[in-house]
């Protein structure tokens, strides 16, 4: 591991941060935090801590002592210095003379003594820093040390890779007792650059920022080297930044496995009172792949994880279901899913009793679902309840995989025991990390959209994505894909440039999305576009083309999106875009008008055939949106026709208000949320009697 230490970028951190009112200690803790915070191998998602002592004035005006160390939600990768709140330092200090301290009460002496009330709360490990003399201090959960510290006789490795250069710390829950075993331990061996903590990860210390971070670098190289030595075929660290996608075939087996066991894991969830839609995330790197389709999975799985700072996120290890292969029975291996995922919940409530009664029965069970599916000939999938949850899960089960297997190559992975587990994914201060916030309408579900790039499709994803779902969007105009997933909220829109008059591209594409996000919930078939003419006269060219996007395509779209959904067996809704022109023709519309009368009768088909599904079809009328479809100079056109203006003719309705892109945006978001209706048509056009369904 190379050390990415640059005077010139410290230097204009500093610069940049002293404008702004920080001081040179927090600036340069600021750049090297996030120095280790961008290296996945490192520290991943919120792990790892770091800190600096120093001073800052209080409100009296006077200088004293303060830890700045990392707050609670902050991850290192992106912190600013208000990431590092300040905390008196000697009221710390003076907590290392007593003998007990209680969780409640720990976290209340750090919030008492924090300088800016409304700052996060600071690190479970601030004691550990604080009673530490050292002026920077770094922490990491290092692949290559973790692999070396979940070793069965780990302190002897410890001292063949570092000799003195290391204390070691024995396995202690992080908070006060660690603290002061670590401030011991130290005070016993006042030379070494870091401590060790057994079955966790590493701390180094210095001087300086620049001291702290290459000492940091330079163990874990250490440790890097150690293992190169020995490993069995394994390449260098490096866990990959986001996963791979998956193409061609293996891409088809994805998507039907994903959405198998997303269904699976839904039932799972609501007979254990658990909301039923979740995102998967898929890995299948080459090292993930070695672990998953090794004849050992099933007894390295129940191993558990490389740091107990993961449990929280990904319980202890991953669900283990059946091989994956292109053509197999599924009906089978759906079976096999099943059976593989209720072992894992009832071994799950199996641990949480025996520990619950450990404890004195005075915890309430988490959900008994795994969050890590390991899939043989596929590959490994995080499982959360966002993309972003499920993003996470997935690249600390990458870390997981890398730790295990170079654990294997010098040893033995053995990480911390079941009670040590249960401590710490049933520790308030752990799971206060994760957050109660409630979930937006939409969360865990995934929409797809069709016609994304136009003005209704863009409107669309927006309206969605703030209502908390995961979005695809789906659109011939790539550069107008980008440009309307860049204005869409949360900014993980999956962007799938698609011919929707291709069959087989639409498959191609609801392939991807199932692939990415595990599956699909709902979708707006919406793409479609003009021809005018009067139908007497009308080319037999003309009146296909029209057929194909404005009729085929929307065919092409159910037919791919109701196979996900039969799989999954959790329902669904289709939302298709008809316009009023199935209901109210127009003159010279009649190759748009008869083809989105068909259209109005295929929603119909499905609504029809597919209730007994769960899967619900409805349409949305709009009428006289500014769009693609209605452009402006057709709008100009339409209006000197009739012998109004611009504004009197988009107004031309019985409530006499221009419908927006954004209305219909809205109609089918309502749609969305009416679970007990199908066949229905919304009209979204500010009034037209002619227009009434009758």
């Amino acid at each position: 591991m190379d050390s990415l230490w640059s005077s010139a970028e410290a230097a204009a951190c500093v610069a940049h941060y002293a404008a702004r009112g920080v001081s040179e200690d927090l600036a340069l803790r600021t750049y090297s935090a996030r120095l280790l915070g961008g290296v996945p191998s490192l520290v991943m998602h919120g792990g790892g801590n770091t800190s600096v002592k120093t001073t800052a004035v209080d409100v009296y005006g006077d200088r004293v002592p303060v830890l700045c160390v990392k707050g609670s939600g902050w991850d290192l990768a992106t912190i600013e210095p208000q990431g590092h709140p300040a905390v008196r330092l000697d009221p710390l200090c003076r907590l290392r003379a007593l003998d007990m301290l209680s969780d409640e009460d720990m976290v209340n002496v750090l919030r008492l003594n924090l300088l800016d009330s409304a700052a996060p709360n600071p690190s479970v490990e601030t004691l550990l820093h604080a009673f530490l003399p050292h002026k920077f201090i770094d922490h990491t959960h290092s692949v290559a040390v973790c692999a070396v510290v979940d070793q069965p006789d780990a302190e002897a490795i410890c001292v063949q890779i570092w000799g003195k250069r290391v204390a070691c710390v024995p396995y202690i829950m992080p908070g006060f007792q660690l603290a002061r075993a670590a401030g011991a331990i130290y005070e016993q061996n006042p030379d070494v650059e870091g401590l060790i903590l057994l079955k966790h990860g590493i701390f180094s210390f210095g001087a300086s920022a620049q001291q702290s971070y290459e000492r940091m670098i330079d163990l874990v190289s250490a440790a890097e080297r150690y293992i190169e030595a020995r490993q069995q075929g394994l390449r260098a660290i490096a866990i990959p930044a986001g996963r791979t996608a998956v193409s061609g075939a293996d891409q088809r087996t994805a998507a039907r496995a994903l959405s198998l066991a997303r269904g699976a894991i839904g039932r799972l969830a609501a007979a254990e009172g658990a909301p039923g839609c979740w995102i998967l995330d898929l890995r299948n790197g080459d090292e993930v792949r070695r672990l998953v389709d090794d004849a050992r999975l099933a007894e390295l799985a129940r191993r558990g994880l490389s740091t107990p700072d993961h449990i929280i996120r990904a319980k202890d290890g991953p669900a283990v279901l059946p091989a994956v292969q292109p053509a197999m029975d599924e009906s089978a291996w759906l079976a096999g899913v099943e059976r593989s995922l209720a072992a894992f919940a009832s071994d799950y409530k199996a641990y949480f009793a025996r520990n619950n009664a450990r404890v004195g029965g005075i915890k309430r069970p988490l959900d008994p679902l795994p969050r890590l599916l390991a899939m043989p000939g596929l590959g490994l999938a995080g499982i959360g309840k966002s993309a972003a949850d499920a993003a996470i899960v997935a690249d600390l089960g990458e870390a997981w995989v890398a730790t295990l297997l170079r654990a294997e190559a010098i040893g033995r992975f053995e990480p911390v025991g079941e009670a040590d587990e249960f401590d710490i994914e049933y520790w308030s201060l752990e799971q206060a990390k994760l957050g109660k916030a409630a979930e937006a309408r939409f969360a865990r579900h995934v929409v797809a959209i069709t016609g994304a790039a136009g003005a209704i499709g863009a409107a669309t994803a927006r309206a969605f994505a703030a209502e908390g779902a995961e979005v695809a969007l789906l659109d011939l105009d790539e550069a107008g894909l980008r440009e309307a997933a860049g204005r869409t909220p949360g900014g993980g829109s999956l962007v799938l440039p698609c011919d929707v008059t291709d069959a087989q591209a639409v498959r191609t594409a609801f392939d991807r999305i199932a692939a990415h996000f595990g599956g699909l919930d709902i979708v707006i078939s919406n793409a479609g576009a003009a021809w005018t003419g009067m139908i007497a006269e009308l080319p037999d060219e003309t009146l296909r083309r029209s057929f194909e996007l404005n009729f085929f395509s929307h065919q092409h779209v159910a037919q791919a999106a109701v196979r996900i959904m039969r799989a999954q067996r959790l329902g669904g809704t289709l939302l298709f875009n008809v316009s009023k022109q199935a209901i109210n023709p127009g003159a010279d519309f009649g190759a748009y008008g008869t083809a989105k009368a068909a259209l109005l009768a295929l929603v119909r088909q499905y609504a029809l055939e597919h209730g007994a599904d769960g899967i619900r079809a409805n349409a949305i009328n709009p009428d006289r949106i500014r769009s693609g479809l209605l452009t402006q100079d057709m709008i100009a056109a339409r209006a000197r026709a009739r012998g109004v203006s611009l504004e009197v003719y988009m107004a031309g309705n019985l409530l006499g208000q221009e419908v927006l892109a954004e209305d219909v945006a809205r109609a089918f978001v309502a749609s969305a949320t009416l679970t007990k209706t199908t066949g229905d048509v919304t009209t979204v056009d500010g009034g037209n009697v002619a227009a009434m369904l009758r």
